[in-house]
């Protein structure tokens, strides 16, 4: 039962502990690269409490954000893809001795009990999307393409991420 609660409050602080939208920083977060007038690469990286799923999204919502401040209504992704890195953290293992000793005549007694803390493996997988995207003015008639207001709009709901536009 103690296991189990311990794991319960791991995991809702785990959730607060997910990458923020943010511009790329130590824990993760998005970046672009202009490669044509109308043409970006656009990433975002999350550390090990982020899903495959939000950094999708983020990267859905910095292109909308590049399409909408350079002009553009329309995006279409040529590129992309989410990738996974994974490790294995290990806690360092520490020992810890307590031991009693009494005596009477030319006798000792003692007891002496070790405990032993950490040596846990902890598996960590960090998500990361990298899109290309081209932007438009007008809707493409012949490809896939998102509308940058719409997304921008509804991600933001989604994640309660306050918008500078409006």
């Amino acid at each position: 039962m103690k296991k189990l609660f311990i794991t319960l409050v791991i995991s809702i602080f785990m959730q607060g502990c997910a990458t923020t939208y943010q511009s790329n920083g130590y824990t993760g977060g998005y970046s672009e690269t202009q490669l044509d007038e109308n043409v970006f690469k656009v990433s975002f990286r999350g550390n090990g409490f982020t899903n495959s799923e939000r950094t999708e999204d983020f990267t859905l919502l910095r292109s909308a954000e590049l399409a909408i401040a350079n002009g553009y209504k329309y995006f279409v992704i040529v590129n992309g893809g989410t990738s996974i890195s994974k490790s294995t953290h290990i806690t360092p293992t520490t020992y810890n001795t307590t031991a009693s000793v009494y005596g009477t005549g030319n006798y000792a007694y003692g007891t002496a009990t070790t405990t032993q803390y950490g040596g846990q493996s902890y598996n960590v997988s960090k998500p990361s999307t990298s899109n290309t995207i081209i932007c438009f003015k007008d809707k493409p008639k012949d490809a896939m393409s998102y509308n940058a207001n719409f997304i921008y709009k509804n991600i933001r709901k989604k994640y309660d991420i306050q918008s500078p536009i409006e």
